[in-house]
């Protein structure tokens, strides 16, 4: 599985291959580096990606921290953007950031739902994924020079520029199967701590299955996320009722969306 980031007006410098074992049991990114990584590949983002306005980036961000406060794992500076784009989707970048597409919301029912979504990309930062996923790629390709941009102190403006050169092929970020199963696993835990319905996660999984096929906004997450299908069968053998389903402030929300202008395909 390649790993990599494509942003307009980038030069390709990082793309790499999952490959061997060896590669699978090393983490060569401190927390540390693994943040400088990631605010930097925030500011190229932000750069490139339009964020929705009015009271919806707050809206989320008051979810993501909710959330984000009974994830497990380092202390990171989560933060939560909201793109203007009409495809369902949603993705986390290394050490923090989350963003989740207007389509994804509009696609929800409900709030638990919502915060299946964002406990997810929750899920695959407080279990250091793509920390993991960069180490893999390092030593499978025999890029050690790399190490010192990533590795100890003193190399904030290496780090900053290896934080660029990740976001070469493109800011989708490819996880494994395994480290989605994690996340919908670990994000369930998350969502019952903070007082969510875990079944909103499996909710939204099946309106993802539903429309596979019919609706090409879909097409996006299933680039970056296994098949729908899979994930809604284990996930019902690990949700259960109870919590917060829905709120008069997600159904707001969402009629603020509606009175918006339609939101832009993701450029190609």
């Amino acid at each position: 599985m390649a790993l990599g980031f494509r942003l307009r007006g980038s030069t390709v410098v990082f793309a790499i291959t999952l490959a061997t074992p060896t590669a699978a049991a090393i983490n060569l990114v401190s927390v540390q580096d693994e943040i400088k990584l990631g605010q930097e590949a925030q500011r190229e983002v932000r750069r490139q990606v339009p964020v929705v306005g009015g009271s919806v980036g707050p809206y989320v961000g008051g979810i993501g921290r909710q959330l984000a406060a009974h994830a497990a794992g380092p202390r990171y500076p989560y933060s939560f953007s909201v793109a203007n784009y009409r495809e369902i989707n949603a993705f986390s970048l290394p050490g923090g950031p989350v963003w989740v597409h207007r389509g994804a919301i509009q696609a929800a029912q409900n709030e638990s739902q919502l915060a299946g979504i964002v406990a997810h990309e929750i899920a695959h930062i407080a279990r250091r994924h793509a920390a993991q996923q960069i180490s893999k790629g390092i030593v499978a390709n025999g890029l050690l020079n790399l190490l010192g941009a990533v590795l100890g102190s003193g190399h904030g403006a290496r780090a900053a520029e290896v934080g660029a050169s990740v976001l070469a092929n493109g800011y989708l970020l490819k996880f494994s199967r395994d480290d989605e199963r994690e996340a919908d696993a670990v994000g369930v835990q998350i969502m019952r701590r903070a007082g969510w319905d875990a079944r909103g996660m499996l909710e939204f999984m099946e309106i993802l299955r539903a429309k596979e096929g019919r609706d090409p906004g879909v097409a996006i997450f299933l680039s970056t996320h296994p098949a729908p299908a899979d994930r809604v069968a284990r996930l019902r053998s690990i949700v259960g009722g109870g919590g917060r389903r829905d709120t008069d402030a997600f159904r707001r929300i969402r009629a603020e969306l509606a009175r918006m202008p339609p939101a832009p395909a993701m450029p190609r």
